[in-house]
């Protein structure tokens, strides 16, 4: 077969020039309305991001000051009312669905069954998922991990959808057991941003607040795709453009709401030609973005040395950086050549920035995955610092670093030590406040704690939250080492396709849902959440909860931990459970910035962290930031391969798709395809609509294949080609990982275009 039979299925239209707009508020309500009722709907969207309300799952942007009634955003009315459905997953359809057959639905479809309601078994050698008391499944779970030869063999995940609370106690009971496995989201996207931001400033957050972006005379988005991953971005930016700031969008893909935004909210935004918001486009080679930020940096040199004193900050270099001249000498060795070879770019358009970078007193740059998940993603971040610290543009309003996180507590569960590398200081205060001496010895990160259960090394894993399954590379690699635990266990609030991948015996303990109401013999209880600039707030559920039979994340981890430690002086675990306000009395005295937490919390947007570097005050060993120099890399497919890149679609969270439409990018009906520029495609004889197979050889031989994709002509980067994960996840190497921050390579695999056998 030559072209797809699409069979009136996959439809494909130009990609969209905006986003927003009237059809983003349809959609969501379309979605919405036809999970659960008109009353429940309005109930939970009226109370998204609002000060006494629910605090959208979605993503980790944060809340304006003065929020609008309806204060989210398309995919976030449908991450909230798709967790608020009120379809339901009762005992009778595990008995109706043996495993096997699970195991052989679609995402999409796992998801749509509704919510978990009791706690299920798969015993060994079954087919079946089967009910199982609270107590049962618990002493279940914690008699394996009583046997076990050392505390090492357990794996302990987490997900960014966790509460400061839960990920605190989660990270308390694994140390009080004996490890620091605690592998979580953060290492497979945002690792390389915190790796390479503690090395340069000292802390591995970002230094802005929403202000900022507002403010902000210049503001770099580069390798991420808000109009998709975070739409409320583009508020924020709209404001920047509004206040006159200008800025530069970095993406192999042209991105519809990098092009236009029209704010649902506003009427310009529905009767008007919304703002246009890049003022410049740079469709980068992927990898090529720190060939770019070299680029500019050297320019930056060039015209220091044109108008000696004009330029470069030196007063702020002097007093606040060390490193600068064994950079400055680095950075003019680069040739012209190479790096326009990496970027894919005309001079004059690089040369065009730079003059607005020069033109700007306030810079900020802001990133994601398509930066942090190449293997010189930590290099690519630590250069964007050396651009930034050139002009002064860390640690002064308008300024700064901005990695935009996409689970809506990723950062917060790292502020909690939900890390398996964790800092001394932290470690000394679990034992001062607890009586315990915590394991020093650096855990398992995510790809280390595949490898560990493959070889056997790692024998328990206890999921919370997530689809540990489909979020990590190598697939049929992840399935293995899964399948070859004793015990798996996931702690979810719906259905997904890691509950289908089981150990010899496997787990499902339901949870409360972010929307839930939750009460406790306390009384109600509320959690709180930090958001990707350093905002602590409260979240508090307004839905009864999917069963009666749930329990929340807090009440799930302090029975487990009773079970497996038991009553331990100093770790008040039924405490802990009943009155979450218990807990945050011992973050307070645990981790920096939260004195008086429950006091702080209760003001309406709660409060900002601390954050040192915005008083330059820089955490490395010299007391100051770090100019690095970062040796040139050009990711280059050898003749007849692309280079491709993992990303998700618009109707699409995390690993879940909602549909399998791609608005923005004009495609309907189907998810395995592949966007490739049409130029790349004549060269290597495809046409518009063929069927391929996408197959990737990594250095250890083995040739990974994602079968049945549909070739569509798009106006991608040269050299590239672009498509959907979790179906492209099989084709990501587990060992092909950033340097120094182990995260798999999703945006830079190298694959061939292959005619599917006859």
């Amino acid at each position: 077969m030559n072209r797809a039979e699409d069979g009136g299925r996959l439809h494909v239209t130009p990609p969209k020039t905006w986003a927003a707009g009237l059809p983003g508020v349809t959609h969501a309500l379309e979605y919405s309305l036809g999970q659960t009722t008109v009353r429940r709907t309005a109930l939970t969207l009226l109370n998204v991001n609002q000060p006494a309300g629910i605090d959208c799952p979605g993503c980790a942007w944060p809340e304006p000051g003065r929020r609008h009634r309806n204060e989210y955003c398309e995919n976030g009315a449908k991450h909230v009312t798709d967790e608020a459905t009120s379809r339901r997953v009762t005992r009778d359809f595990f008995r109706e669905h043996p495993i096997s057959e699970l195991a052989g639905r679609t995402d999409q479809w796992l998801n749509q069954q509704g919510r978990l309601t009791e706690p299920m078994v798969k015993r060994p050698g079954s087919d079946h998922y089967e009910p199982i008391g609270w107590d049962d499944a618990l002493g279940l779970l914690a008699g394996e991990l009583r046997t076990l030869d050392h505390p090492d063999q357990a794996l302990f995940y987490t997900s960014g959808r966790l509460g400061n609370e839960a990920a605190f106690l989660l990270q308390l009971f694994a140390r009080a057991y004996g490890t620091n496995n605690l592998p979580d989201c953060s290492n497979m996207c945002h690792e390389s941003s915190g790796h390479a931001l503690i090395e340069t400033l000292g802390v591995g957050k970002g230094s802005v607040s929403l202000a900022d972006i507002h403010d902000a005379d210049l503001v770099f988005v580069v390798g991420q795709n808000p109009g998709t991953n975070h739409p409320r971005m583009l508020s924020a930016l709209e404001e920047t453009k509004r206040s006159g700031g200008r800025v530069v969008a970095v993406n192999p893909l042209p991105e519809a709401g990098l092009m236009r935004f029209k704010h649902p909210q506003k009427a310009r935004g529905i009767v008007g030609r919304g703002t246009r918001i890049a003022d410049e486009f740079l469709q980068i080679r992927p990898g090529g973005d720190l060939a770019l930020f070299q680029a500019l940096n050297l320019l930056l040199l060039q015209a220091e040395d044109a108008r000696p004193g004009t330029v470069l900050d030196h007063a702020f270099i002097e007093a606040h950086t060390t490193g600068f001249a064994e950079f400055a000498a680095h950075a003019r060795t680069l040739a012209w050549p190479d790096l326009l070879a990496a970027t894919g770019l005309e001079r004059a358009q690089i040369e065009r920035v730079h003059e607005m970078v020069l033109a700007s007193e306030k810079v900020i740059v802001c990133w994601a995955m398509g930066l942090t998940q190449h293997k010189h993603g930590v290099a690519t971040i630590r250069e964007i610092v050396d651009f930034l610290l050139l002009r002064g543009n860390v640690g002064r309003p308008g300024a700064g670093v901005c990695p935009v996180r996409g689970h809506s507590n990723v950062q917060g569960d790292r502020t909690m030590g939900i890390w398996e590398r964790p800092p001394r200081p932290f470690l000394d205060a679990l034992e001062r406040e607890f009586g315990f001496t915590p394991p020093h010895k650096h855990g398992l990160d995510t790809v280390g704690a595949i490898q560990a259960m493959l070889d056997g090394r790692a024998r328990v894993f206890l999921g919370v939250g997530g689809n540990f399954v489909r979020a990590t590379p190598d697939s049929a690699v992840t399935e293995r080492a899964m399948r070859a635990c004793t015990l798996t266990a996931h702690i979810s609030t719906k259905l997904n396709r890691s509950h289908t991948v089981c150990g010899e015996t496997a787990l499902i303990l339901p949870t409360l849902g972010r929307s839930d109401r939750d009460v406790q013999a306390g009384g109600e209880q509320f959690v709180t959440v930090e958001d990707s600039m350093s905002q602590v707030h409260a979240s508090r559920g307004r839905l009864d909860p999917a069963s009666p039979h749930l329990l929340s994340e807090v009440a799930i981890i302090s029975r487990l931990a009773r079970r497996v430690l038991g009553d331990r002086p100093g770790l008040p675990w039924e405490t802990f459970e009943s009155d979450y306000g218990a807990v945050r009395d011992r973050i307070a005295r645990v981790v920096p910035g939260f004195e008086d937490f429950n006091a702080r919390v209760a003001e309406p947007g709660g409060f900002r962290l601390p954050n040192p570097v915005n008083e330059r005050v820089f955490r490395t060993p010299s007391g100051k930031a770090v100019f690095t120099a970062n040796p040139f890399t050009l990711l280059e497919a050898p003749p007849g391969h692309l280079i491709l890149q993992t990303l998700r679609s618009h109707d699409q969270w995390n690993t879940v798709p909602y549909s399998d439409d791609d608005r923005y990018r004009g495609i309907r009906h189907g998810r395995r395809v592949v966007l490739v520029n049409p130029g790349d495609l004549a060269e290597l004889g495809f046409a518009d609509r063929d069927v391929v197979d996408l197959v990737g050889v990594w250095h250890d031989g083995v040739e990974r294949r994602a079968p049945g994709f549909t070739v569509i002509a798009y106006p991608a980067a040269r050299g590239s080609a672009a498509a959907y994960y979790p179906e492209t996840n099989v084709l990501v190497p587990l060992d092909s990982v950033a340097d120094g921050s182990n995260t798999p390579t999703s945006k830079s695999v190298v694959i061939r275009l292959e005619r599917p056998a006859v």
